[in-house]
């Protein structure tokens, strides 16, 4: 007959028990994180500025050093390297680059070329009605956030600046040392289209709106 040690078998239960409870709490710690990078990443995917960790945090709910962390793993994963568990992703066509104090996606410098040949020849769509007057506001207004844009044209003009950025005809000049605010002006592309040799050439505004440019000036 065999005499069981239960103070044995008992520590031995309470040792099962805590390393299954180790194993759920990992396994939660895992799922949670990774949530958290497919939440910033889809803040990301549509943010037209460089975001601040903390104004990515705010967004997210959550610590600072959480999103730093979930950051890390986001650059590590669209450059294609392992990750801490041993997995390695491919390296994707766009990339998440730090600039002016914030993170932002990029399209690689390897493919510049390849989309900036798609989006002017590939995809000549006409502009908008909105997008040609964001690109007349840009125009005169230069250097000008996409906030001022805004402001002038009274509404949000968030997907219209991606779109003219996208074509060529706007592009990031500088940014506000104090806000952090890209500031847009327009390329020689947008002169080569128009066909005048510089923006001096465009038409004064005086006599295309009501009351001349009153108010107009005063947006700012």
């Amino acid at each position: 007959m065999t005499i069981r040690d239960q103070s044995t078998e008992s520590r031995a239960a309470v040792s099962r028990a805590d390393a299954a409870a180790s194993i759920s709490a990992d396994t939660r710690a895992h799922d949670t994180a990774r949530a958290l990078d497919r939440q910033l990443e889809a803040v990301l995917m549509v943010a037209d500025e460089p975001q601040s960790l903390v104004h990515l945090a705010t967004a997210v709910g959550r610590p600072i050093t959480e999103v730093a962390a979930s950051i890390a793993r986001l650059v590590a994963d669209f450059d294609g390297h392992a990750a801490p568990d041993g997995v390695r992703t491919i390296r994707r066509g766009f990339e998440l680059r730090e600039v002016a104090g914030g993170w932002r996606i990029y399209v690689r410098a390897t493919h510049d070329e390849l989309v900036t040949d798609f989006v002017l020849t590939q995809n000549p769509s006409r502009l908008s009605q909105a997008a040609l007057e964001t690109l007349a506001v840009i125009a005169y207004k230069q250097p000008i956030s996409r906030g001022q844009v805004a402001s002038i044209r009274a509404v949000n003009v968030d997907s219209v600046v991606r779109t003219l950025l996208g074509r060529g005809l706007v592009t990031e000049a500088s940014t506000d040392s104090e806000t952090g605010a890209i500031n847009y002006a327009t390329t020689d592309l947008l002169l080569t289209q128009l066909g005048i040799n510089s923006l001096d050439e465009l038409p004064h505004l005086s006599p295309l709106l009501d009351g001349g440019t009153d108010g107009f000036e005063d947006l700012l």
